[in-house]
């Protein structure tokens, strides 16, 4: 009798972990711990975020093309996830550290409607902190010219486990396939 209730267990296990969902073709690159000043002029970092999934991007403030819209794209991403009741963080790192101060960020995000309750702007590294750190752990370009006031950046949303985890990433400028983000995040919820 025990050993057909174990291979029941054994096979009912093994069912669940077939029928389980899993996003395809996931990058599983682990990010670095991290602690940076928030729109508040808080720290916040990874440690903050530990158990929650959320979404990222880099932006900077005074970006003359490719910001507007993404933060435009975050802010909507942002909206369908609380209407779909998903528990969500968004955090955007500041390209331009020298520039984009707390308050600036704050102010940026609120012209695009963004709820600051749960989207950490992040800010308070020297440049050449955010070029190395977007590189090694998103593999995103991050360079800022000698000439000019413009930053080079990827537009890219990338969405975070609870553990910290990049799962995947996605267009956040151009043809940004919001309900395939939603489903990605509501399958790592559950």
């Amino acid at each position: 009798m025990k050993r057909i209730r174990l291979w029941l267990f054994v096979a009912l296990l093994f069912l669940l972990v077939a029928c389980q969902q899993s996003i395809p073709d996931a990058k599983n690159w682990p990010i670095e711990d991290f602690t940076f000043t928030d729109q508040y002029g808080q720290k916040f970092g990874l440690a903050d975020l530990k158990g929650k999934v959320w979404v990222a991007d880099f932006i900077f403030t005074r970006c003359a093309d490719v910001c507007p819209p993404m933060t435009a794209n975050m802010a909507k991403l942002q909206k369908m996830a609380k209407e779909k009741g998903l528990d969500v963080h968004f955090v955007s790192f500041s390209v331009d550290p020298e520039n984009d101060t707390p308050d600036a960020l704050k102010a940026y995000v609120e012209k695009f409607q963004g709820d600051l309750g749960n989207w950490h702007l992040l800010t308070g590294y020297a440049q050449q902190d955010i070029e190395r750190f977007a590189q090694k752990n998103f593999k995103a370009v991050v360079k800022k010219p000698q000439e000019g006031d413009q930053v080079i950046h990827g537009t890219d949303f990338y969405l975070v486990d609870q553990n910290g985890t990049i799962v995947k990433y996605y267009s956040g400028l151009n043809n940004v396939p919001f309900e395939e983000i939603l489903k990605h995040i509501d399958m790592l919820q559950k």
